[in-house]
């Protein structure tokens, strides 16, 4: 399908959304792409993958950019030649990518009851205040802080910071779509913005460093 949706966070952010319905070769239809690029993509054996891959092209594209105008550091963090701050995510059937004038980091994520599993590994501090029986939606909670952590860990990208002991998210109200939280890290303690908002069955989270 065509782009999902588009917000605009404010006069230094834009959001977009891409659901993936299209076939690979559907999406890669005219679709040009740097030999990096394409190299990148023919290592890939999955072909949800590959259909995630293309679709943030369509997205740059949406956005007013190529895959030309895309690179990636070392660290394997996007970047914009002309020097606008992006960040991407894409878990199965969406994708979406943040373009601002600052730094800033996106999450999408499926919520799915196995991240019960795992919140003891990632959210050790939040749960102080969230309760699985006191909380009908604490999947969708849980889910939200998962995304906070990715969104500051895209941000600052660095080696060492821990989920569970380095970034904190404060209590929030999940209808008003905002949250603050904290990054510990070293000498640094760092507050963030954050913004969240539900499409069917996913949670996308972003983060700008106050």
């Amino acid at each position: 399908m065509p782009l999902y949706t588009t917000l605009t966070v404010d006069e230094h952010a834009r959001l977009y959304v891409w659901k993936i319905t299209e076939s690979y070769d559907e999406l890669a239809t005219g679709m040009r792409l740097k030999p990096a690029s394409e190299a990148r993509l023919s290592g890939m054996k999955s072909e949800q993958h590959r259909r995630g891959f293309l679709s943030v092209r369509a997205l740059l594209h949406a956005a007013g950019y190529s895959d030309f105008d895309l690179y990636y550091d070392a660290s394997g963090k996007p970047h914009l030649l002309d020097g606008r701050y992006i960040s991407i995510s894409h878990s199965f059937g969406f994708s979406a990518i943040i373009v601002s004038d600052r730094l800033t980091g996106i999450d999408l994520e499926l919520r799915r009851d196995k991240i019960r599993l795992i919140d003891y590994k990632f959210a050790e501090h939040e749960m102080k205040s969230l309760n699985p029986e006191h909380h009908d939606d604490y999947i969708a909670r849980l889910t939200v802080i998962w995304g906070v952590k990715e969104a500051i860990f895209k941000i600052r990208n660095e080696p060492g910071i821990s989920f569970k002991d380095h970034i904190f998210v404060l209590p929030f109200e999940r209808t008003t779509g905002h949250a603050t939280a904290e990054l510990h890290f070293g000498d640094r303690h760092a507050p963030f913005d954050i913004r969240f908002l539900e499409i069917e069955d996913y949670t996308i989270v972003y983060a700008f460093e106050k």
